[in-house]
């Protein structure tokens, strides 16, 4: 049989290339353990370039294009990702690959309260069930929204990777905020453990968020 060629013999070989390197990438993810996030510090792999992978800003992670279904071979991607600089990589012992992050790699789905020790603090669940305890590593920041006085909220989950809070934990955490005086000036913001992380001077308050 003669060998296929021409664009859709091309276009098959490039997706067979694709789906093979996917299965070469998932192969070394499963070797970590993949559960739990991995040891990704203690690495220091060849760089591999980068692959067709995405997150979406409202979470969703693509491949090709293509949504992944299968929320399980998510978190073992999860499990291996790590940001260096402004790039994001999988990363294992053997490879680090480079994939797209439209705005933050996690989503912040649910927050709660531990006040165990006298000094509540703010907890939050990610779509990948990572539980941060908000605080100095965890910090909270908020960034301008597209809207002038708009918020985008941000937790540091780890290695650099953080969670954008939906919009019902952001309801959530500003029906706890609290005015504090912050270097002179009066500042509107929420308080976690012994942390206060101010959003907006007080006066600008009304009319925002």
């Amino acid at each position: 049989m003669a060998e296929e060629t021409g664009p859709t013999g091309q276009a098959t070989g490039e997706a067979g290339a694709a789906s093979g390197r996917l299965e070469a990438v998932m192969a070394a993810v499963k070797a970590t353990g993949g559960r739990g996030p991995a040891p990704v510090e203690k690495w220091n792999p060849p760089d591999c370039g980068d692959m067709d992978m995405r997150i979406a800003a409202d979470g969703t992670w693509f491949y090709m294009g293509t949504p992944i279904g299968r929320p399980a071979l998510v978190r073992l991607f999860a499990s291996v990702l790590t940001r260096e600089g402004t790039r994001y990589v999988l990363k294992t012992p053997v490879e680090k690959i480079g994939i797209t992050v439209d705005d933050a790699p996690f989503q912040a789905v649910e927050m709660a309260v531990d006040d165990a020790d006298g000094q509540p603090v703010l907890v939050f669940r990610t779509n990948m069930d990572d539980l941060v305890r908000c605080g100095p590593g965890h910090d909270l920041r908020f960034a301008p929204g597209g809207e002038p006085g708009e918020l985008t909220p941000y937790v540091h989950v780890r290695h650099g990777l953080e969670a954008r809070l939906t919009r019902a934990v952001f309801l959530d955490l500003v029906e706890r905020g609290e005015v504090r005086e912050v270097e002179g000036t009066a500042m509107f913001g929420v308080a976690s453990g012994r942390a206060f992380y101010a959003m907006m001077p007080a006066a600008q308050l009304e009319g925002s968020l």
